[in-house]
C-alpha cells in the first residue's frame, strides 16, 4: 500500500535560526538533535519536519506559534505522548507523520489530541508498538482520514469495533504485522479502495466481499484458500496479489469483477482436472464449514471446476509462476480475451497448448521458462499465430523442436530464448520438413535471440538469414565454433550484443568482420594471449573474465579503433604477471575507461595473488630484478667466461713459454742474448 506523505520543494536551502533550513514556508529540522519543537521558527510555516531527533513529548504550547501548518512529520525521534491539546492551534493539519516512536506508552492522551484534527486526512501510525486495542482508540474519533498507515505493529487480530467511524478512508495500510485473524473488520469502511495486509499470518480469507476495493494486497501470508462470497454484484477489484502464500487451488474469484492484475507467484498451486498419472477430480466437490458466533454455514465449492465461473475477461497480467502446475484445465486460457502478460515459469508443465480459437491475441509477454516441457501444441494453419507476442521465454525445458512455421505468423516477436533446451537451428531454406530443429528464418522483427546451452555443434547453412537480430548469446556450447563461421554471415550488419562465454573460443578465432558489435563477451574460454582481431573493433564493452591471460597489449587504450570506443572492461580471475603490469598502469590512466571489476583483479608472483594496485615491496624488488637491462644480465654472465678463458690463455703461455721462444728463434736465425 503505497501512501504519499507530501513532497518536499527543490530548492535551494537557506539557513534559519535553531540550526534549521528554509525554503519558501517548508522548515527542515531532520536531524538536529532537538529534544523539543523549536520556539524560533516562521511563524508562517506551513510543512515542518522533525525527523531523526529526540523529540520524548509534544506538549500544550508545541505548536502554538505555527497557526498555518498542514503538514508535520515528526518520524523515527522518542516520541511517547502527545499532551490533549497539543493540535489546538493547528486545526489546518492534514498530514502528520508519527512513523517509528513509542506512542503505545500513552496512547489515550494522545489519541484524545488527534481527534482535535477536523482536518486530517493522512495519519502514519507505523511501528509504534501498538496492539489493535490501542489503534481502535487512537483512530476511533478521526472520521476525515483517508489514509492510515498502521503498519510494523503488534497487530494480532481485527474485528469490527477496530476502525470504527472511518468513513472517509480511502487507503488502509496494516503489513508487517501478526495478524491471524479478521472478523468483519472492514465492513465500515464503505469507501475502501486500497488495503494492504501483506507480511502476516493469515491463514484464509474466506467470504471475500468488498465490492468497493480496487488493490488489495496479500502477499506474504500463510493462505492455503481464497474464496469470494458467491454474488452477482460488481466488484471493483483491479489488483489481487496472492504471491507468496500456501494456495492449494486457484482462486475462487469474483463472477463480475474488473480484475487487471492477479499475482499468484509462489505458492503450491495446481489444477485438478488432470493429474500426472492420469486420474481426474473433476467431478469431487469440496464442503467449507462457516462458523460465524453462534451460527455455522456450510459451503460446497466445485473447486476442481478450476475457475467456479468467474470472469476473468478484463484480466491483462497473470502471474502463476512458482507453483506445481501440471496442465492448464481446458479453455483455461480462452476465459481471457485481454490477457498481455502470462508467466507460467517454474512449474511442471509438460506440455503447452495454445487455444484454436482467437488463441489470446493480445498477449505480448509469455514466460513458460524452467517447466519440464517436450511439446508445444500449436495449430499452424493460415491464421495469425500469438500475433502480438512480443518476448517469449522458453528457456531451461526439455524441448528439442518447436512447431514448423510457428514463427511465421507471429508478426511482432522481438525476443526469444531457447536457451537449455536441446534445440538446433534449421540450416538451409527447404531442409526444414522432416528436421527436429527451428526456424527463424526470416523472422524480421526478431531482435533478441538465446541459445545459451543449447549443445550447438559447428553450424552450417545461414540459419540466420533474413533476420535483424542485434542481440544472440551463444554462450555455453562448446563445440560451436569448432568449424567455419560463414553461419554468421547475415549479422554482420545488425548484430550489437554477442555472448561467446565457455564456448572454447581461442585467440585464432577472427570475429573481425561483425564490424556493428558494441558488447562482446569472450569470458570462460581460456584465452593465453590477447586476440588481435579484436582491435579491429568498435567495443563499449568487452568481458575478458575467467580467461588464462598472463597480460594485455600496453597500447590497448591507443589502439584504433577499440581503444577510442572501448568504455568498460572486465578483466577479472585471469592470470596476470605481476611482472608484467604495464599494461594496468595504461589502464588507469585511459580517460573514460572503467574497469567495474577493479576489486576483483589479480595477479600472480610465484603460487601467490596479489592485488596490481598494491604490490608488497619484496615483489616489486623481485620483478625489477627480473625485468633488469638485458644487456646488463648478458654482461654479467659473460664476464666470468671471458675471465676464465683469459686465466686459461696465460697459464697455457707460461707452461709453452721456453719451446716457444726456441721454436722463433730457429725459425728466425737470431742468436740469443743467454
Amino acid at each position: 500500500l503505497a501512501v504519499g506523505w507530501g513532497s518536499r520543494m527543490d530548492a535551494a536551502w537557506a539557513p534559519s535560526p535553531g540550526g534549521c533550513e528554509l525554503v519558501q514556508s517548508v522548515m527542515d529540522c531532520t536531524g538536529r538533535w532537538l529534544s523539543s519543537i523549536p520556539g524560533n521558527l516562521r511563524g508562517d510555516t506551513e510543512e515542518l519536519f522533525l525527523d531523526d531527533n529526540t523529540i520524548q513529548v509534544l506538549g500544550n504550547a508545541s505548536l502554538l506559534l505555527y497557526p498555518q501548518l498542514w503538514h508535520l512529520s515528526v518520524t523515527r525521534n522518542r516520541l511517547e505522548l502527545i499532551e490533549p491539546g497539543a493540535f489546538l492551534s493547528s486545526q489546518g493539519l492534514e498530514v502528520l507523520s508519527l512513523t517509528d516512536n513509542l506512542l503505545f506508552t500513552n496512547y489515550s492522551l494522545t489519541a484524545a489530541a488527534l481527534s482535535a484534527l477536523p482536518a486530517l486526512r493522512m495519519l502514519d501510525l507505523a511501528g509504534n508498538q501498538l496492539r489493535e486495542d490501542m489503534v481502535s482508540v487512537l483512530v476511533s474519533n478521526l472520521s476525515s482520514l483517508e489514509s492510515l498507515s498502521v503498519a510494523r505493529n503488534i497487530i494480532m487480530r481485527l474485528d469490527s469495533s477496530t476502525f470504527t467511524n472511518l468513513t472517509e478512508l480511502l487507503e488502509l495500510n496494516l503489513e508487517k504485522n501478526y495478524i491471524f485473524e479478521i472478523d468483519n473488520a472492514f465492513e465500515g469502511l464503505q469507501r475502501l479502495q486500497r488495503l494492504n495486509l501483506a507480511y502476516n499470518y493469515l491463514p484464509c480469507l474466506v467470504g471475500f466481499d468488498l465490492t468497493q476495493l480496487r488493490v488489495l494486497n496479500l502477499s506474504n501470508n500463510v493462505i492455503e484458500w481464497f474464496l469470494t462470497v458467491e454474488i452477482d454484484d460488481l466488484f471493483e477489484l483491479e489488483v489481487l496479489d496472492l504471491s507468496h502464500n500456501h494456495l492449494l487451488f486457484f482462486p475462487v474469484l469474483p463472477r463480475q469483477s474488473k480484475l487487471h492484475s492477479l499475482l499468484l507467484q509462489d505458492n503450491r498451486m495446481s489444477f485438478y482436472q488432470r493429474l500426472p498419472n492420469g486420474t481426474s477430480l473433476a467431478n469431487v466437490t469440496m464442503q467449507f464449514l462457516i462458523i460465524d458466533g453462534n451460527s455455522t454455514n456450510i459451503t460446497t465449492v466445485r473447486l476442481w471446476d478450476e475457475l467456479c465461473h468467474s470472469n476473468l475477461s478484463s484480466l491483462r497480467l497473470l502471474d502463476m509462476s512458482q507453483n506445481e502446475v501440471w496442465g492448464l484445465p481446458d479453455d483455461f486460457l480462452a476465459q481471457m480475451p485481454s490477457l498481455t502478460y502470462l508467466k507460467l515459469n517454474q512449474n511442471c508443465l509438460e506440455a503447452f497448448h495454445l487455444p484454436e480459437e482467437d488463441p489470446l491475441a493480445r498477449l505480448t509477454e509469455l514466460d513458460l521458462s524452467q517447466n519440464q516441457l517436450v511439446e508445444l501444441g500449436v495449430k499452424v494453419g493460415t491464421g495469425d499465430i500469438l500475433p502480438s507476442l512480443q518476448l517469449f521465454n522458453l528457456s531451461a525445458n526439455r524441448l528439442q523442436a518447436l512447431p514448423p512455421g510457428i514463427f511465421t505468423h507471429t508478426r511482432k516477436i522481438t525476443t526469444l530464448d531457447l536457451s537449455y533446451n536441446r534445440v538446433a537451428l534449421c540450416p538451409q531454406p527447404g531442409e526444414a520438413e522432416g528436421l527436429s530443429c527451428v526456424d527463424i528464418r526470416g523472422v524480421e522483427t526478431l531482435s533478441h535471440l538465446s541459445l545459451a546451452g543449447c549443445g550447438l555443434q559447428g553450424m552450417g547453412g545461414r540459419p540466420f538469414q533474413g533476420t535483424s537480430l542485434m542481440h544472440l548469446d551463444l554462450s555455453d556450447n562448446r563445440q560451436l565454433l569448432s568449424g567455419d563461421l560463414g553461419w554468421l554471415q547475415d549479422l554482420v550488419l545488425t548484430l550489437q550484443v554477442l555472448s561467446l562465454r565457455n564456448t572454447s573460443l581461442s585467440s585464432t578465432t577472427d570475429l573481425s568482420a561483425l564490424s556493428s558489435l558494441v558488447r562482446l563477451d569472450l569470458s570462460g574460454n581460456c584465452l593465453a594471449a590477447f586476440p588481435a582481431w579484436l582491435g579491429a573493433l568498435r567495443l563499449r564493452s568487452l568481458d575478458l573474465r575467467d580467461n588464462c591471460l598472463p597480460a594485455l597489449p600496453r597500447d590497448l587504450p591507443h589502439q584504433a579503433p577499440l581503444g577510442r570506443s572501448l568504455r568498460e572492461l572486465y578483466l577479472s580471475h585471469n592470470p596476470y604477471n605481476c611482472c608484467t603490469l604495464g599494461w594496468w598502469d595504461a589502464l588507469q590512466q585511459a580517460q573514460g575507461l572503467r574497469v567495474p571489476d577493479r576489486q576483483e583483479v589479480t595477479c600472480r608472483h610465484g603460487p601467490r595473488a596479489f592485488s596490481p594496485g598494491a604490490l608488497p615491496q619484496p615483489v616489486l624488488q623481485s620483478c625489477q630484478w627480473q625485468t633488469t637491462n638485458m644487456e646488463l644480465l648478458y654482461l654479467v654472465l659473460a664476464l666470468p667466461t671471458c675471465l676464465t678463458l683469459l686465466v686459461a690463455f696465460v697459464v697455457v703461455f707460461l707452461m709453452l713459454k721456453e719451446k716457444l721462444l726456441k721454436m722463433v728463434k730457429n725459425r728466425c736465425g737470431v742468436s740469443s742474448p743467454y
